[in-house]
């Protein structure tokens, strides 16, 4: 499988196309729209995300309901079309306005930034919404939550067996499912608000009930690991990638963070398994069969209130960055999007490795080899 995304921040709209998707399953409209409501949410996000209604339309690829194996294109207009726009010549320091001048000999950097823009992440988040109906055909749960915003943090692991956690998630402004650590963001960013300053953070992404064994160890770009790296490091302002608790096994001895593997047979849901998840449910590029977590740290939305120093490309002379309508703080979004990007990888991972043009071969396949695991 792969997508395509077209489209600028301010122009007539985003497009998605998605090649190589199987036919015979359930898509529509709403199940996008449900994704891209959740990534226009979120305490910090700017006025834009009140203007754009954020409802797409499927163009082809689905008939009476259900894929057909063709291309599925998806439109999704932006309400807020500018017709014409006036040049703009001063970058903004944290964007790819400067390079992005520099590479396309242009002083006019909305050439830059209305392709740069994360507006574009809602392309992603549409061709997200496609992979996660394959995954749920498979019983892949993909959840995220916001784990930091600045120096706030939520230190303890959220149980993820709990029924309410993804309640108490989408009920936070932040997308935290801690009430208290979710107020002291909510105030933090309001400090920001108020200093014309922007905050970043961590999100983090986790995917339950995949089977060991999807991804590979024999070649470096087919790496699992790999591959989702850089699907997260693709998401703009993401600064960071860390798989379990990588960084914090790095300052440990391997004795204390490597995961222990148990055997019991008629374990549920794999008879070989461990009761730590240090390794975050990759070892090897390949999965083990624990749950995989992601998580993402996010610099600060570049474009402030009170901007920071830049230079005119037009004079060269030393002036202020421009200043736009903008985000104070994309984190809970940004997990969103994450959830989307880290779906693509593992549908399009399981799509390789199992094969088929229609979902019920590729059910199939896939529930014998968890039947093959579960025997074993």
């Amino acid at each position: 499988m792969r997508f395509l995304t077209a489209g600028e921040s301010h122009g007539r709209g985003l497009v998605t196309i998605i090649e190589g998707y199987p036919s015979g399953i359930h898509l529509s409209e709403e199940d996008i729209n449900f994704e891209l409501e959740r990534r226009r949410r979120g305490y910090g996000r700017g006025k834009r995300m009140s203007i754009e209604s954020e409802k797409c339309e499927i163009y082809s690829g689905v008939r009476n309901g259900k894929t057909i194996g063709s291309p599925i294109s998806i439109v999704l207009s932006n309400v807020d079309w500018q017709k014409s726009q006036s040049s703009i010549s001063i970058p903004r320091p944290g964007h790819a306005d400067l390079p992005g001048a520099i590479k396309y000999h242009t002083n006019d950097i909305r050439d830059i930034w209305e392709r740069a823009s994360a507006r574009e992440t809602a392309s992603r988040v549409m061709a997200g919404a496609v992979a996660k109906k394959l995954l749920d055909e498979l019983g892949i749960k993909i959840i995220s939550f916001t784990r930091a915003i600045g120096h706030i943090k939520l230190e303890k692991d959220i149980d993820i067996e709990d029924n309410d956690i993804e309640r108490l998630i989408e009920e936070s402004p932040v997308r935290c499912p801690d009430k208290k650590i979710s107020e002291e963001m909510v105030r933090l960013i309001d400090e920001a608000i108020e200093k014309g300053d922007t905050l970043g953070g961590v999100f983090e992404v986790i995917a339950l009930n995949v089977p060991p064994g999807i991804g590979t160890y024999t070649h470096w770009d087919r790496r699992l690991d790999g591959l989702i790296a850089q699907a997260i490091m693709g998401i703009p302002s993401v600064k960071g990638v860390e798989i379990g608790d990588g960084f914090y096994s790095s300052q440990n001895f391997g004795s204390q963070v490597l995961d222990v593997i148990k055997y019991s047979k008629g374990h549920f849901p794999w008879p070989f398994y461990r009761e730590t998840n240090f390794a975050g449910g990759i070892e090897g590029g390949m999965t083990n069969g624990e749950p995989i977590i992601i998580r993402g740290a996010v610099k600060p939305v570049p474009t402030l209130k009170k901007p920071l120093p830049s230079v005119d490309l037009n004079t060269k002379e030393e002036t202020e960055a421009t200043v736009l309508r903008s985000d104070v703080c994309i984190v809970p979004s940004a997990g969103v999007i994450a959830e989307s990007m880290l779906a693509w990888v593992l549908a399009d991972k399981i799509l390789e490795e199992f094969g088929g043009n229609t979902i019920e071969e590729i059910k199939s396949r896939f529930f014998q080899y968890i039947d093959y695991v579960r025997s074993m």
